[in-house]
């Protein structure tokens, strides 16, 4: 540690300072509430989350190593599986770097979960692969079972908006849905994120709480906010909670990423987010239900710090 210069000897005092901060909040947070980050590749989190400056690609190979040493960091998001299938190798390499017993968030591929290819042609083209079993079986389901099994958690279907000419009436969604989850392996728990709040129906909560699976109550640009969510579907739909954090109202991904980076501090704190996802993670959590929080920088500008003002909020 002596080479890393005054920098990065400050960087590891700081890390330090902040993982003793962090161990006196987790053990008095539940034990069936996890919380983590939608990915882990921010160089700008050192001092936060790491200990040293590392590229975003070094950080991607091996930076789980050390995530999982923070003492609030309980699950970590895999999103990359959203939009191409990981190697098998991948998968390895990260259970090799995770602690037994954390479990991993993981996206199901948007060839499943797409109505339209998007980005092929200059208009959108219908996907004939939506709602397939069979290709998440392939893609996803059968390497996790291979090789990181131990470390699965929540599988995310996110459903994102879809061109008019391509939506779905939410009855014939929910319909379809229903068909598509009682086609998946019951080993793996699945959770449904809806970007287009249209979808989020009585018949799309009942079809949830007959094949236990559950809904991903998230904070998204054009969606109501988590407690507007838990009025349609329930906490008692399912056997555990999601909630995932992405954007505030009225904001968009790339505006967000623009005036936010390097994510290494809070930039616009949002209390009524904050004291939604509390409240619901609460209750979760007393009702014995695993309770995952998943956090992305754009929601307010570093999403460790805001798991480190969440987990300030939740204890007694």
């Amino acid at each position: 540690m002596g080479q890393l210069g005054l920098f990065g000897e400050a960087s590891v005092a700081d890390l330090a300072r902040t993982h003793a901060e962090a161990r006196a909040l987790a053990a008095s947070l539940p034990a069936n509430l996890y919380f983590g980050t939608s990915s882990w590749a921010f160089p700008g989190w050192q001092g936060i989350v790491y200990s040293r400056q590392e590229s975003p690609a070094a950080l991607s190979r091996d930076g789980l190593r050390e995530y999982a040493t923070h003492p609030l960091l309980r699950t970590v998001e895999i999103d990359r599986s959203y939009y191409a299938p990981v190697p098998v190798e991948d998968f390895q390499r990260y259970a090799a770097q995770l602690p037994e017993g954390l479990p991993c968030c993981i996206k199901a591929p948007g060839s499943v979960t797409s109505a339209v290819f998007r980005g092929r042609t200059p208009t959108p083209q219908a996907n004939p692969n939506f709602l397939s079993a069979k290709l998440l079986e392939e893609e996803l389901l059968s390497p996790l079972d291979a090789t990181f099994v131990e470390h699965c958690g929540p599988i995310m279907l996110q459903f994102p908006p879809q061109p008019y000419s391509f939506r779905l009436s939410p009855r014939v969604f929910a319909d379809r849905l229903s068909e598509f989850l009682s086609r998946l392996p019951r080993k793996f728990r699945f959770a449904v994120e809806l970007r287009d709040p249209d979808l989020m129906s009585p018949e799309y909560c009942e079809v949830l709480r007959r094949h236990g699976v559950a809904h991903a109550y998230n904070f998204w640009s054009n969606m109501p906010m988590p407690a507007e969510q838990e009025k349609t579907v329930p906490l008692s739909h399912a056997g555990f909670t999601v909630l995932r954090l992405m954007l505030p109202p009225g904001t968009s991904y790339d505006g967000q990423r623009e005036n936010f980076r390097p994510f290494d501090r809070l930039h616009e704190p949002h209390v009524t987010m904050r004291r939604q996802v509390t409240e619901i993670a609460r209750r979760s959590t007393r009702e014995g239900r695993d309770t995952f929080v998943i956090v992305n920088n754009k929601a307010e500008g570093s999403s460790p710090l805001t798991i480190r003002a969440l987990a300030e909020m939740m204890v007694p």
